[in-house]
């Protein structure tokens, strides 16, 4: 079975409406189609057959009309509640698990389906009461997604309509599809998707795991028909089974039935295996029983020999082929492998259909490889079991370890404490390891829009901290399992096969949670009851391994790979248009990532660019929903082209072509002559100092870093300057000079930092309370800012300066605190929201030694190609401060007192802004009466 759609209180609308969702399940399965009309009730269904194939056809009505369900799922236990059924006097026509469930709901009704084990989403209707009722799976593994009607009023019948895919209801054209910003913001800020009702559409909502919803002609209702999550937590309270070999054999015995009931089908069924222990148990376990036991029936949807299909990456850090090869090697008799080898040319040109396919934004790439091997499974088999749920039920990350330690250290146990902290010392190390890479941790704020920050900065995502079974309930039903399992659904149903997850089976669970919480981790060693429990049927390689890659893709590989294709997608107007993002952020920061990968990991870039995709797919046009779901329409903008990538990275063969250092983020802010001023600003000035015109011509340059040679970079520059120079531009003779920011000097010294590598001690975060904040700048009304300023002259002065100024205030008088603190404090400047990056994340110091630095530019310049009469007219180098409230001659080699060159820029003619222009020619034009 595969996927299921329908409506509820669109009268005459309801068989068209029901057929165009019906059509947008397209791909869920090849096996048919049903569609199904009551009064203001539409139901449809896209079949994949998988358990009594001839019989199982859908919408499936009761004998006595009542009752029709649309079912996709399997329910692994419904021969023991098909024998129950009979005895209660229901006759079956089908030997489907569709039937069954149907009788189930005739008989008990919503009571009914706590007692279904497997996976699952369907609808009945029951045409007397004219209700209609939607239910999903305990753990969720199969999707259930609806749409309520807004505009109904209170006491109106409601229009619903429900489906499979969100596809489905976008097809039903009814509602226009948009974005919800809160989902979006949640997944770029916190890495969170699924985790409640709302998606990532703006009123499209999916069933929570065990949920059940009752549509009436007098309303919606939205209520849970299990209490499987307190019963976990009511049997985690109790105290915990003493963990022994008889744990680990029943535990042996109940994950092979596990195992076994997944294998009812009348199609080929195979497994996916990464070589991890998750999925090399499911994979062990059918070995084995095929060796074993070869006639059994059971087994028999699986053959002769299991079917296996692993993604490997040959050569790559995460490479699991050994681990593959290893278990290939132990049931070689039992096994037919097919090995899949992703490429990054192979995944930006399924790009656009994996976006569509996963239809929400996901958290990594990860998803890609199972999307390749489902694609080559579906060539092999109809039904795929994997090891999908072990991490979040038998703590199969690294964060487990810290949880239990806090949980340990929170009751007491400190001798336990003690023996976990030794076991788990390489996992200790590898926490160290990270968090001392020097990797950039980038807040996403820094490439967020400011508007939409401040409209979602409430939102808070929080998990368990210290209580590991609490922990585990949490990952599986809410933060972690609920994505992996919507991966998994999109990607088998893509292909029209069906995954099964063995690990995520409800008696399994309860198991595990009896027992005491040694049977997960002990000893520095997750898992542990698992992994015992494999012992022998395992490979030890397997078994015992400690670090654990998954089935995910080289991502940072990768991205090295196809960077200036991606880069293409950051820079492209369609990203700048976007609310979300600061679009030029992004560039900058993607470029320093090209020049410095080492520095920085992907998974903040994959974000921004799959909402991108995403919002290509679905919104970019009145027809996008359309162009989504393949109805002919239009196709969404191409993925970028692909260029062969080859056995190394593309990114240094592609430069020459396709700028992707600094240069090229210059580019994407509007570019501007160097003769004419900066926006809202004028060329001249006249002076309120001397009363000469000055003519300042703002430079517009590259962002630069602490790499960048400045001398080169300045010379550069003025020659660019003098060749292609006005006639009029500037008077033969007229003195000029080169000035220079301040912040530029800064960063090219090192003496820049990003917000987030500055550790501000308490009293910096307390003295920055009490700065008043411009706006012009953010001064010392910053704990980075005010940091800088207690390392640069000391506690002491900045308290004393503190002091002055307050006392100044009293007898009003402004400045004192500057005067007292010196001119190095006043020259620090914050993170300026307003600016280009970096310095809209960056706090910086002032520049050392600024007269040096004047004295050693001015020597460049001399020695530059320039023609002769600019040469004799050059009178030197300025370091300037200026903003929109103030201007401070930091450095200099000329004589020219510091009052009367700070008054030439008293409009701020370099602007405060994004205009990128850090540097200028000055040029004294004299007084009227010498002209």
């Amino acid at each position: 079975m595969c996927g299921i759609a329908g409506t509820y209180g669109f009268g005459d609308l309801t068989e068209d409406i029901a057929r165009r969702m019906n059509c947008a399940l397209a791909h869920r399965g090849p096996d048919g189609e049903g569609i199904h009309v009551s009064g203001d009730v539409g139901l449809a269904h896209r079949r994949l057959s998988i358990i009594d194939r001839e019989h199982g056809a859908q919408p499936m009505t009761t004998a006595d009309g009542r009752y029709t369900i649309v079912y996709n799922g399997e329910t692994y236990n419904y021969l023991p509640l098909r024998e129950e059924l009979e005895g209660l006097g229901h006759q079956f026509r089908t030997a489907s698990d569709t039937e069954v469930l149907l009788e189930a709901h005739a008989q008990w009704g919503i009571e009914a389906y706590d007692r279904f084990n497997g996976m699952f989403a369907f609808a009945i209707h029951d045409a007397e009461a004219g209700s209609l009722a939607l239910a999903r799976d305990h753990f969720g593994i199969k999707p259930l997604y609806y749409w309520v009607d807004p505009e109904i009023a209170e006491g109106e019948t409601p229009r619903v309509l429900f489906g499979s895919e969100i596809r489905s209801l976008l097809a039903a054209k009814v509602f226009q599809a948009a974005p919800d910003d809160r989902a979006v913001y949640r997944y770029l800020k916190f890495r969170v998707q699924d985790d409640d009702a709302q998606t990532f559409f703006a009123g499209v909502r999916r069933l929570m795991p065990g949920q059940v919803l009752t549509i009436t002609r007098d309303g919606v209702e939205l209520a849970s028909y299990t209490r499987l999550q307190e019963e976990l937590r009511e049997i985690a309270r109790q105290p915990g089974r003493p963990y022994d070999e008889s744990v680990v054999a029943e535990y042996r015995e109940r994950f092979e039935q596990a195992v076994q009931l997944r294998l009812q089908s009348e199609v080929p069924v195979g497994t996916s295996l990464s070589g991890g222990l998750d999925s090399s148990a499911v994979a062990a376990v059918i070995a084995r029983h095929l060796r074993e036991q070869p006639q059994d029936e059971s087994f028999a949807a699986v053959g002769s020999r299991q079917n296996t299909f692993s993604a490997v990456f040959p050569g790559s850090r995460n490479d699991e082929e050994r681990y593959v090869d290893a278990l290939l090697e132990d049931y070689s008799g039992q096994i037919t492998a097919h090995k899949i080898h992703p490429q990054p040319p192979a995944f930006l040109e399924d790009l656009r259909d994996f976006v569509r396919t996963q239809e929400e934004p996901i958290i990594s790439t990860g998803p890609y490889a199972q999307y390749a091997v489902m694609r080559e499974a579906s060539q092999h088999v109809t039904v795929l079991l994997d090891g999908q749920g072990a991490d979040e039920m038998i703590a199969g990350y690294n964060p487990y370890f810290y949880v239990y330690l806090r949980q340990l250290r929170r009751q007491g146990r400190f001798a336990e404490l003690a023996k976990e902290m030794a076991g788990s010392r390489d996992i200790l190390r590898k926490l160290a390891k990270v968090r001392f890479s020097g990797r950039t941790e980038v807040p996403i704020e820094a490439l967020l829009n400011n508007e939409f920050v401040a409209a979602h900065q409430h939102e808070k995502v929080t998990s368990v901290q210290d209580d590991l079974k609490e922990r585990l309930l949490e990952d599986t039903f809410r933060s972690s399992l609920p994505s992996l399992l919507r991966y998994e659904d999109k990607n088998t149903m893509r292909f029209s096969i069906e995954g099964r997850v063995p690990f995520v089976d409800k008696e399994l669970l309860k198991f595990l949670f009896s027992l005491d919480e040694s049977a997960i981790i002990h000893r520095g060693w997750n898992k542990r009851i698992l992994r015992e429990a494999m012992d022998g049927i395992l490979p030890d390689m397997i078994a015992r391994r400690r670090n654990k890659i998954g089935f995910t893709t080289p991502e940072s590989e990768w991205f090295r790979a196809v960077a200036p294709q991606l880069r293409e997608i950051f820079a492209s107007e369609s990203f700048a248009s976007r609310p979300y993002f600061e679009a030029q952020s992004v560039v900058a920061l993607f470029d320093d990532y090209i020049a410095h990968p080492e520095n920085y990991g992907t998974l903040m870039f994959w974000r921004l660019l799959n909402v991108e995709l995403w919002m290509r797919t679905f919104f970019d046009d009145a027809d996008g929903a359309g162009r989504a779901l393949g109805e002919g329409a239009a196709d969404p903008e191409p993925a970028p082209e692909v260029k062969p990538a080859g056995e190394e990275p593309v990114a240094p063969e592609l430069a020459a072509e396709e700028p992707t250092t600094k240069e090229a983020a210059a580019e994407e802010i509007a570019p501007k002559s160097d003769y004419v001023a900066n926006e809202g600003k004028e060329l001249d000035l006249v002076s309120a100092a001397d009363g000469h015109t000055w003519r300042r011509f703002p430079l517009q340059t590259e962002l630069v870093d602490k790499d960048t040679d400045l001398t080169a970079l300045v010379r550069g520059h003025v020659e660019r300057f003098a060749a292609d120079l006005p006639a009029d531009a500037l008077p033969d003779g007229a003195p000029w000079y080169y000035v220079i920011s301040e912040k530029i000097i800064a960063i090219t010294q090192g003496r820049s930092w990003f917000t987030w590598e500055i550790q501000p001690r308490r009293s910096a975060r307390l003295l920055s309370r009490f700065v008043t904040r411009t706006p012009a700048g953010i001064g010392l009304g910053d704990p980075t800012t005010m940091e800088l300023a207690i390392r640069e002259v000391g506690l002491p002065r900045i308290l004393a300066a503190s002091a002055a100024g307050a006392a100044g205030k009293l007898v009003r008088r402004k400045g004192l605190f500057y005067e007292v603190v010196g001119a190095n404090v006043r020259a620090i400047d914050g993170p300026t929201p307003y600016s280009a990056f970096p310095s809209n994340v960056s706090a910086k110091l002032p520049p050392k030694d600024p007269d040096g630095v004047s004295a050693q530019l001015s020597a460049a310049i001399r020695a530059a190609d320039l023609p002769q009469s600019l040469k004799e007219s050059f009178r030197g180098t300025v370091v300037m401060d200026a903003n929109d409230i103030g201007r401070n001659v930091l450095g200099s080699d000329v004589d020219v007192p510091a009052a009367q060159l700070e008054a030439t820029f008293a409009d701020n003619p370099l602007g405060q802004g994004r205009q990128r222009t850090p540097m200028a020619i000055l040029a004294d034009l004299g007084s009227a009466s010498q002209r």
